[in-house]
């Protein structure tokens, strides 16, 4: 992550304003027109295990979704300017998810859990919004990586806001809450890479060392004595 990158203020869409991406079966023939939507799930469903975005064709994905190769330049100039967008795309809509999941378990005083468990859940979610951040933030080139590093220093951000919030209600107090929430976005991110590729019951069980090392971390920083940082 960049810890220099401008952090826009969180403010997220109501969710009625972003489409679904939900998978779609290819319509027969050549459409006369086409959405961004529809190219970004086109590239969503070629993409998988064994093929990354980068290894897309133009032609791929308007064969994919059903259109000209012609149409796709009336939304993308090339093939990085829609994966970058998508990626960005991506990032928004899991913030959103996560976000939400985070305020209602701030309610129950479960936001380490709740928050994990979401992330596990959205591996398998149609959308692929977070496999695509996990391997394209791993895989993906200089471009792609950098984009999904801005779309960490985000989740980094809000998960700092929400952190301080929780402490607060709970009347106690982290040390640098900004390394804090690094530590967790990099670890849980990490642990997603992970797993992505495991089965539910393997995936559970790095789940719930995960959620004892964030306890860790943030046990950590609650009594952390800055005299004897070495």
């Amino acid at each position: 992550m960049n810890p220099s990158s401008t952090y826009e203020p969180f403010e997220l869409p109501d969710p009625s304003e972003l489409p679904p991406m939900k998978a779609s079966v290819r319509t027969v023939g050549r459409k006369a027109t086409i959405t961004k939507e529809e190219l970004f799930q086109a590239a969503l469903n070629l993409i998988g295990p064994q093929k990354s975005i980068a290894s897309l064709s133009l032609r791929e994905v308007a064969r994919e979704a059903g259109i000209a190769p012609n149409s796709f330049y009336r939304h993308f100039k090339d093939i990085d300017e829609l994966a970058i967008e998508l990626i960005e795309r991506s990032g928004l809509v899991l913030r959103q998810i996560l976000h939400e999941a985070r305020i209602k378990a701030i309610k129950q005083n479960s936001i380490i859990r709740s928050s994990v468990q979401v992330f596990i859940e959205q591996l398998d979610a149609d959308e692929g919004n977070l496999s695509l951040l996990l391997r394209e933030g791993y895989t993906g080139s200089t471009s792609y990586k950098q984009a999904v590093d801005r779309q960490l220093n985000f989740f980094q951000q809000e998960l700092q806001e929400d952190l301080i919030r929780l402490e607060r209600i709970n009347n106690s107090k982290l040390s640098h809450p900004d390394l804090v929430a690094k530590a967790i976005t990099q670890l849980v991110f990490n642990m997603g890479a992970k797993v992505i590729d495991l089965p539910q019951v393997e995936r559970k069980e790095v789940a719930e060392q995960t959620m004892i090392m964030i306890r860790m971390i943030l046990e950590g920083a609650r009594h952390l004595d800055e005299a004897k940082i070495i």
